[in-house]
């Protein structure tokens, strides 16, 4: 595998905390910039990229070296150039992962356990300074490649030229799926339950309780453990509207009227105004749904899925009649791949959850109804439909075409960097250890 290769898969690989190889630094590998490479890191990017490749990519210590090390010329000259990465879209962000680890792991004990830190404000410090350094890398590689783009003629010479080399890549079985979905939502008199014990904690929040602690009691958020509800946004963070227009529109102390967003009903107090920024508390009621509902929802699609089969009304016909979901409802069901941005799926790499649900299906069949929850707290039942199937194959031109596209843009934009990784680096301050002296780099760090 060519090192170019090896630097497009490394590009996606994400940072592997431990606070212990942190906390005991055993050397100093590079400096570029003001940005050092430690010991540490080369160890624990190697272990995500083998983790990342099932094994299937061998990268030796300088090959990883190098790799960091254009990282960390992205991220020095990012900041040199001024590129600007919100305080607030950073700590959303961070926020969110805390959620998520703490979910998967059970619990925030288990998730400091398990990546060695001893408090929580160790973990999101360096949470913070991955993410911050993350964006910056991913900003500064966009500010670069934002003008590529490609002919059809150079994705045909690409095409050829990898056919040349017998390097064609290998596609993996796909699939294309629809879905039929029936939201199970609250009645109006949970919907009013919520919005009263709402209005409850906020009458008890003016009269002198405290705000957090009705935050860790009564809030639905799954990162109340970890922040107690509060988050740090300005304009542009990537929060829904509504919670930006609440939090804008009070005065420090003040607690909003409860409020909708696609999450469930909120309030939220500003705790603090610092410049644009807010430091804003709120808390979250997802109204309940009581199990006559959920029997409703699931028993009307169990006899959708009947009909269909029988032939009584077809697939694409039952999604405009009885679905709910608004991102498909009015394309025929059909499932959008969130990564590639189109409709295929490969099969071996989907969601555990998804893959159980569909990994046996043939072409033609239906998947049996079954229940699910998003991120939004949106409860529903679903029906899938396996559209087509593609077995593993070589790339093929016709076939392949996106994805072919994808893969040279990508060469073209991995080049472009190079390039001008090649040029800076003259004029970055740079030093390495004596440790790779002997390292055979493709870019001339020792500046010889």
């Amino acid at each position: 595998m060519t090192k170019k290769i090896i630097y497009l898969i490394f590009i996606w690989v994400g940072f592997q905390l431990n606070a212990q190889e942190k906390i005991k630094v055993d050397g100093v590998d590079a400096v570029i910039g003001k940005n050092i490479v430690l010991d540490s890191e080369i160890n624990s990017f190697k272990e995500e990229l083998t983790l990342q490749s099932g094994g299937e990519v061998e990268i030796s210590d300088c090959e990883m070296l190098e790799q960091i090390m254009h990282r960390k010329l992205l991220a020095h000259h990012a900041e040199i150039d001024s590129i600007f990465v919100g305080e607030a879209e950073i700590e959303s962000n961070v926020q969110r992962k805390l959620a998520y680890f703490s979910q998967q792991l059970g619990s925030a004990e288990k998730m400091l356990e398990m990546y060695g830190f001893d408090s929580m404000k160790d973990l999101k410090d360096e949470l913070y300074r991955v993410e911050k350094e993350s964006m910056l890398i991913n900003k500064m590689q966009q500010e670069l490649t934002m003008d590529v783009d490609i002919t059809p003629e150079e994705v045909k010479r690409y095409y050829t030229s990898l056919e040349a080399e017998d390097n064609l890549p290998e596609i993996g079985t796909e699939i294309e799926i629809s879905q039929i979905v029936l939201l199970a939502k609250p009645s109006r008199e949970d919907v009013k339950k919520a919005i009263e014990k709402l209005n409850e904690i906020k009458k008890e929040v003016e009269e002198g309780a405290s705000f957090k602690m009705k935050a860790i009691l009564y809030s639905d958020d799954p990162a109340v453990t970890q922040n107690s509800g509060l988050y740090t946004i300005d304009r542009n963070s990537q929060f829904v509207k509504e919670f930006k227009e609440a939090a804008f529109s009070l005065e420090e102390g003040e607690v909003s009227n409860p409020f909708k967003s696609d999450f469930g009903y909120h309030i939220l107090t500003v705790e603090r105004v610092k410049g644009k920024q807010r430091d804003v508390r709120h808390i979250l009621i997802q109204p309940k749904v009581d199990n006559e509902i959920y029997a409703m929802a699931k028993d009307s699609l169990s006899k959708y899925r009947e009909d269909i089969l029988r032939h009584k009304i077809t697939f694409e016909q039952a999604v405009l009649k009885y679905s709910q979901d608004k991102d498909t409802r009015l394309n025929q069901g059909v499932i959008v791949n969130s990564e590639t941005r189109d409709t295929h799926f490969d099969l071996t790499r989907m969601p555990p959850d998804l893959y159980a649900k569909v990994g046996n299906l043939k072409e033609g069949d239906i998947s049996e109804v079954f229940f699910e929850e998003n991120r939004e707290g949106d409860k529903s039942f679903k029906i899938i439909l396996l559209k087509s199937k593609t077995d593993a194959h070589t790339a093929d031109l016709s076939q392949d075409y996106v994805k072919i596209k994808n893969l040279a843009i990508q060469k073209k934009k991995t080049e472009l960097i190079e390039k001008w990784a090649n040029e800076i680096i003259q004029d970055t301050y740079i030093k390495i250890s004596s440790g790779y002296s002997d390292c055979d780099f493709e870019s001339n760090w020792a500046k010889n």
